[in-house]
């Protein structure tokens, strides 16, 4: 069987013009499957699994939201973080427009439009974290610490389990 071919996606080019270290990731996608799937195709700590999160305010604002793959955002803890009025998800066309990414593929490099970046906290004590390349079914690995260097989020502690 031949190796699959590994994706150059937006994402991709951001992190190597970045000069980011990371490794590939393939595996099987399953629709609405989510971080449980690629954790357990990948064999890794669904913890360690990063998901991104497209979002809004109240005002249609939107922003990213990087999340570990077993945890919830409380959206009510980040509008308050923030200081908004609430906070919700986007539909999956409007995240579709704004990254630049289908959703189960949405990276949080390489995006369409800029939005401001917000990571879970414990995210940064993490050894290694995988997150999506921009593909689905594409998972990069890398040290917490080069998505902070390379995105500059805003650090927050808003997750729930």
């Amino acid at each position: 069987m031949a190796k699959e071919k590994t994706p150059v996606t937006a994402a991709v080019r951001q992190l190597r013009a970045e000069k980011v270290l990371f490794s590939d990731h393939l595996y099987a996608y399953e629709d609405k499957g989510g971080t449980a799937v690629s954790s357990r195709e990948l064999g890794v700590d669904e913890h360690a699994v990063i998901k991104t999160l497209v979002m809004e305010d109240e005002n249609r604002t939107p922003l990213i939201v990087l999340m570990h793959g077993d945890l919830q955002v409380s959206t009510k803890e980040l509008a308050r973080v923030i200081g908004v009025k609430q906070v919700s998800p986007c539909t999956a066309d409007t995240a579709q427009k704004l990254s630049g990414y289908l959703v189960g593929g949405t990276s949080p490099f390489g995006l369409r439009h800029q939005m401001p970046v917000y990571l879970e906290e414990s995210i940064t004590r993490l050894p290694r974290i995988y997150i999506n390349g921009g593909k689905r079914g594409y998972l990069v690995g890398m040290a917490p610490a080069e998505l902070v260097r390379v995105l500059k989020p805003h650090v927050v502690t808003v997750g729930l389990r």
